[in-house]
C-alpha cells in the first residue's frame, strides 16, 4: 500500500521536485516499506525520534529535520542530518553553525518564513529580510533556500497566494543576499492537502506524510 501511494505521488511530480516522506510518529517498519519502494528522503519532526530511527535504518537515507528547531536538541541529529528546514531566527542559525562546528560538518538549512495568516506558525517576518544581508560569516551552515507553511484552510486561493508569496521571497533573496550562491535553490512548501498548489507555485521540495503513511500516531506522555 505504501509503495503504491509513493509511486502515485511521484508520478505526478515534475522534474526538479523531490518528495520528502514525513514519517513522524510512524514505526520503523513503515519506513522500511517506503525505503523498499525506493524512497530515500525522510522528514522527522522530533529530535530523539529522528536519532533513534537513524540508528536502525539504512545509511543512505537522506534525513531532513522539519520540526520546530530547539537548539538544545541539535545534539541528537546534527552529526548526520542532511537538511534542517525550520531555521526561523538568526539565533537558531547561529546555534546550528555552532553545533555543526563541534562535529566538523557543514549542514544545509532552509530559512523558514511566516507566510500564513495563522499566528501559531513560526518563521522570519517579512520585514526581517533586509537584515539577512548583514548576517555574520558562518562556516558550518549552508543556506540552501526557504521554507514555509500555508494557512490550514479550504480556501485554495489563499493557499496559492501564500505559496506565491514565499516564491517571491525566494526570488528576492536569490537576487540580493544570496546572489552568486548556486546552492540557494530550494523552496520547501506543500503538504498532503496542498502540495499540488505548492508545485504549481514553484516548490522544489514537498513534505508529505498522511497521504503516504496514513493519519499520525499520537503518543501519550
Amino acid at each position: 500500500m505504501i509503495k503504491e501511494k509513493i509511486q502515485k505521488i511521484c508520478a505526478t511530480l515534475p522534474q526538479g521536485v523531490r518528495l520528502i516522506a514525513v514519517s513522524k510518529t510512524k514505526p520503523v517498519e513503515m519506513l522500511r516499506e517506503a525505503y523498499d519502494a525506493g524512497q530515500r528522503l525522510f522528514g522527522e519532526n522530533y529530535a530523539t525520534e529522528l536519532r533513534d530511527k537513524h540508528v536502525v535504518l539504512p545509511e543512505d537515507i537522506e534525513w531532513h529535520f522539519i520540526g520546530h528547531l530547539q537548539p538544545k536538541q541539535l545534539k541528537y541529529y546534527i552529526s548526520f542530518v542532511k537538511m534542517i528546514h525550520g531555521v526561523d531566527s538568526v539565533e537558531h542559525l547561529e546555534a546550528v553553525d555552532k553545533a555543526a562546528a563541534k562535529v566538523n560538518r557543514t549542514v544545509d538549512v532552509l530559512l523558514q518564513f511566516h507566510i500564513a495568516r495563522e499566528e501559531t506558525k513560526f518563521g522570519f517576518a517579512i520585514d526581517e529580510i533586509p537584515y539577512l544581508s548583514t548576517l555574520p560569516p558562518m562556516e558550518h551552515v549552508r543556506v540552501c533556500g526557504v521554507m514555509g507553511m500555508a494557512t490550514q484552510t479550504d480556501d485554495q486561493n489563499q493557499v496559492r497566494e501564500e505559496f506565491r508569496h514565499l516564491k517571491q521571497i525566494f526570488e528576492q533573496l536569490k537576487s540580493t543576499t544570496f546572489a552568486g550562491h548556486p546552492e540557494f535553490c530550494e523552496i520547501s512548501m506543500g503538504m498532503s492537502h496542498d502540495y499540488p498548489i505548492a508545485i504549481e507555485e514553484g516548490a522544489t521540495l514537498i513534505r508529505i506524510g498522511s497521504s503516504i503513511f496514513g493519519a499520525r500516531y499520537y503518543q501519550s506522555n
